[in-house]
C-alpha cells in the first residue's frame, strides 16, 4: 500500500470529522458525564483509552475487510489491471459520498440495527471510571454506524493485504480524533472553518480526481506508449531500409572504383597492340599495291 492511500485516509477522517461529531456527539457527551467524578488527569487518560479502543476496533474491521479483499477479490483479479481500476472506482465512490451523495444511507440503517443489538453490552460500560470499561467502550464505539467509516472500509477491501487494510483504518481513525477531543470552543472553530471553506467537499473532489487518475491515467499512458513504440518501429524499419540502400550504393561505387583501374590496365595494352597491327597491315598492303603498279608500268 502506498503512502498516498494512508494520507487519503487521514484527510478523509479529518475533513469528514464534522459528520463524525454529529454521529458521535451524543456518545462523547455521555462518556464525559460518566467521568464527572474522576480527576482531570485520570479523565484525560480515560479519554485516550477509549479512543485507543475505537482505533483498535477500526483496525480490526480493516483487517477483516482486507481479508475479504484477499480471499474473494484477489483470485478474480490476478494477471490483469482490475485491482488498480477497482481501487480507482472505490476512491471515486467515496469521494462522491463526501460530496454529499447519500449512497451509504441504507448501509447506515443496517448498521444501526447491529448497534441496537449491542445496546445491552454498551450499558454495562457505564460509568466510565475504569480503564477496562473505557477500552471496552471504545471497542464498541467502532461499530457505531457511519457512512464515512463504511467508505474507508471499502478502500480497505481493495488494499493489497489485510495488514494494509488495518493500517488504513487506524490512520483514518487518527484523522477523526482532533474534532472529538477538542474543547467546545475549538470544535466550533473547526466546524466553522471546515464548513466555510467546504474542506470536506474539497477533499471529496480530490478523492474523485485521484480515483480517476488511478483508474484511467495508466491505461491512457499505455496506449500512448504503444503508439509511440509503433512509430519507433516504423522509423527503425525505414532507417534500416535507408541504411541498406546507402550501403548497397556505397558497395557498388567501391566495386566500380576497384574494377575500373583493372579494366583500364588490362584493356589498354591489348587495344594498343591491335591498333598497331592494323596500321602495319595497312602499310604492308599499300606497299604491295605500289609494287604491283610498278610491275605493270614496266610491262608496258
Amino acid at each position: 500500500m502506498t503512502m498516498a492511500l494512508l494520507v487519503a485516509a487521514l484527510l478523509m477522517g479529518f475533513f469528514g470529522s464534522p459528520h463524525c461529531l454529529g454521529m458521535c456527539g451524543g456518545l462523547v457527551t455521555a462518556f464525559g458525564l460518566s467521568m464527572k467524578d474522576v480527576s482531570p488527569t485520570k479523565r484525560r487518560a480515560l479519554v485516550a483509552t477509549y479512543h485507543l479502543g475505537r482505533l483498535t476496533s477500526y483496525a480490526l474491521l480493516g483487517l477483516v475487510a482486507g481479508l475479504i479483499g484477499v480471499t474473494v477479490l484477489a483470485p478474480l483479479m490476478q494477471g490483469n489491471s482490475m485491482p488498480r481500476i477497482l481501487l480507482g472506482l472505490v476512491l471515486v465512490f467515496v469521494g462522491v459520498t463526501m460530496l454529499g451523495a447519500p449512497f451509504l444511507t441504507k448501509l447506515e440503517r443496517f448498521g444501526m440495527r447491529f448497534w441496537q443489538y449491542l445496546s445491552p453490552l454498551r450499558q454495562k460500560v457505564f460509568p466510565l471510571n475504569t480503564f477496562p470499561r473505557a477500552l471496552t467502550a471504545g471497542l464498541l464505539w467502532g461499530f457505531l454506524p457511519c457512512g464515512l467509516v463504511y467508505g474507508a472500509l471499502l478502500i480497505a477491501v481493495v488494499a493489497h493485504n489485510p495488514l494494509s487494510g488495518a493500517a488504513l483504518m487506524f490512520v483514518f481513525g487518527l484523522g477523526t480524533i482532533p474534532m472529538l477531543v477538542a474543547t467546545h470552543e475549538t470544535v466550533g472553530w473547526l466546524r466553522d472553518k471546515i464548513g466555510r471553506f467546504r474542506l470536506r467537499q474539497l477533499n471529496g473532489a480530490v478523492m474523485v480526481l485521484s480515483g480517476l487518475a488511478v483508474a484511467v491515467v495508466p491505461m491512457v499512458m499505455a496506449n500512448m506508449h504503444g503508439g509511440h513504440g509503433g512509430g519507433h518501429a516504423q522509423m527503425d524499419h525505414s532507417s534500416h531500409s535507408t541504411m541498406m540502400s546507402e550501403t548497397d550504393a556505397h558497395d557498388m561505387d567501391q566495386m566500380n572504383h576497384d574494377m575500373t583501374p583493372a579494366m583500364n590496365h588490362d584493356m589498354t595494352p591489348a587495344m594498343d597492340h591491335d591498333m598497331q597491327d592494323t596500321d602495319n597491315h595497312m602499310d604492308h598492303s599499300m606497299h604491295d599495291m605500289g609494287d604491283d603498279a610498278t610491275s605493270m608500268h614496266h610491262a608496258q
